[in-house]
């Protein structure tokens, strides 16, 4: 029988000590809330936001820019790391064709990479696709070559996606593009260059206009972990509960709160509460509730696509200058490399051995997911010579990290069962509040996911939802332009945007 250890009384209990569930239990703890986390990775906290350590070498799980269009977001990550952050500057390229590309795209460069043929059938299926839009846009495919045409969809998105997201471009939902490919991309870059290169487009752009081309951002010194080791060093400091190594087991009605049971290395825990935050994936939360909520199939018929890192140590001062190269090469499977000591200097220890990350898209349990280690940093080592990027001899070793449910999986379906769990749970639980980017089932960056965290935090300390959450959009900017707008406008000070969260009761009402 396992054991069971003393049961903890809390003001609200978060599951999950990624992004979102920290900085909750933050902003919390910091108005006197008394909370619980349960983690269920033994050691880390960050989610996929977490820094990894192996022999010295520091590498992320995916890149994390710390750039936000939120005050309120920016204002936090300097009150948790004022002295930490160092500003890098941003290069990427996209590797496709045995051929470079700058990204942002260079008119004469991409003119030269592709040809004068291609150049021009690109630019005549561009204009085709404006004249004679695809009317019914259902998937990711229909908006794609609308938006940027045919020739270009088959060229810069459809086998990056493809590896992404292991299915058809044609079976992708069209919110993930409108989503993700907001304002600029890939195809958008193109199209200006190829106008500015015909002298057809004069307008000047300052690389400002959007997230993707920003010239240099923002970063902490030693890995986004430290953001968020910062987090919850303060949640204890402040008396919370970090229960890591703990997953939930099962999440029931006890009077007017919430019993949760969670399961660690030491036997069961109960942990009782007024409220419950989850940034858990609803796949796996919904199931755990008592009574079973009537959406519970729905739930379990959600997906997500899993992701794995092979960080390479290759004895050179430096591959190339890149944070990142997307690979949209169809003749191998990483999707994209990291080079780390591009990230930061402090990230690499030794200044003649350079650190890289491949990165890999997988389901968990297929092939690539349960290839033994050794299999996976020979075919990264191998990857690297295809792409002409290092020779293997200089591969001194390299470390896998896995990452289960990294991506909500945008399908045909996935919109109409978040829509029907969130109207079921709002009507049954509203004591229960999904945030971040699986909590919400929506692929967001972690500014987003926090800004999920800070209306959720508002509306339980206002016993009231004054806030909705979802209204939060991809650029964790919130759609009511009034509801925040006196946090955001009142000062030149961007500290001052986190006033209206302080001034709130200091306990939740019973």
């Amino acid at each position: 029988m396992p054991h069971t250890a003393p049961s903890l009384s809390v003001d609200v209990a978060i599951i999950g000590a990624g992004p979102a569930g920290l900085t909750a239990g933050y902003l919390l703890s910091k108005d006197g809330v008394r909370v619980a986390i349960a983690e269920q990775d033994p050691h880390q906290v960050g989610g996929i936001s977490r820094t990894v350590e192996h022999e010295g070498f520091r590498f992320d799980i995916g890149g994390h820019r710390f750039f936000s269009k939120s005050r309120e977001v920016v204002a936090l990550w300097d009150e948790l790391l004022p002295d930490d952050f160092i500003e890098r500057p941003r290069m990427s390229r996209i590797y496709y064709g045995g051929r470079f590309y700058s990204y942002p795209l260079r008119a004469f460069e991409a003119l030269r990479n592709l040809g004068l043929l291609r150049s021009a059938a690109c630019m005549a299926s561009y204009f085709r696709s404006r004249a004679f839009p695809r009317r019914a846009v259902r998937s990711f495919e229909d908006w794609t070559v609308n938006q940027f045409g045919a020739k270009l969809f088959s060229i810069f998105f459809k086998t990056y996606t493809e590896k992404v997201w292991g299915m058809g471009c044609d079976e992708i939902s069209a919110d993930w593009a409108a989503q993700r490919i907001k304002g600029l991309s890939l195809g958008a870059a193109v199209i200006d260059g190829l106008k500015r290169s015909l002298g057809l487009h004069r307008k000047p752009n300052d690389g400002q206009a959007a997230k993707t081309l920003l010239e240099s951002f923002r970063y902490p010194r030693r890995g986004p972990g430290m953001m968020w080791d910062a987090a919850r060093d303060r949640i204890v400091e402040a008396g919370g509960d970090m229960l890591m190594g703990h997953r939930l087991h099962r999440l029931s009605r006890e009077g007017d709160g919430w019993r949760m049971i969670v399961r660690g290395p030491d036997g069961e825990r109960t942990i009782r509460a007024k409220h419950v935050i989850s940034s858990a994936p609803i796949r796996e939360l919904i199931p755990r509730i008592h009574p079973l909520p009537a959406t519970a199939p729905r739930a379990t018929a959600l997906r997500y696509r899993d992701f794995l890192t092979v960080a390479l140590k290759i004895r050179s001062p430096d591959l190339f200058p890149d944070n990142w190269i997307y690979i949209h090469e169809p003749g191998v499977k990483v999707g994209r490399i990291q080079n780390f000591r591009s990230w930061s200097p402090e990230m690499v220890p030794a200044e003649d051995v350079a650190c890289v990350g491949l990165e890999y898209f997988c389901f968990e349990g297929d092939g690539l997911w349960s290839m033994p280690d050794a299999d996976l940093v020979a075919l990264a080592t191998r990857e690297m010579a295809t792409l002409g990027l290092c020779d293997p001899a200089l591969v001194i070793g390299g470390v896998v990290v896995r990452q289960e449910k990294a991506y909500p999986i945008y399908d045909d379906a996935y919109a109409d069962h978040v829509a029907a769990i969130r109207a079921d749970l709002e009507a049954h639980c509203p004591d229960l509040h999904l945030v971040g980017r699986n909590g919400m089932h929506r692929y967001n960056n972690q500014d987003h996911a926090m800004m999920t965290a800070m209306l959720t935090v508002r509306n339980i300390l206002a016993g009231q939802p004054l806030y909705d959450i979802w209204d939060v959009n991809e650029d964790a900017e919130y759609h009511e332009g009034g509801r925040m707008g006196e946090a955001d406008g009142a000062s030149d000070d961007p500290r001052a945007a986190l006033a209206s969260v302080r001034a709130v009761p200091r306990r939740i009402a019973a």
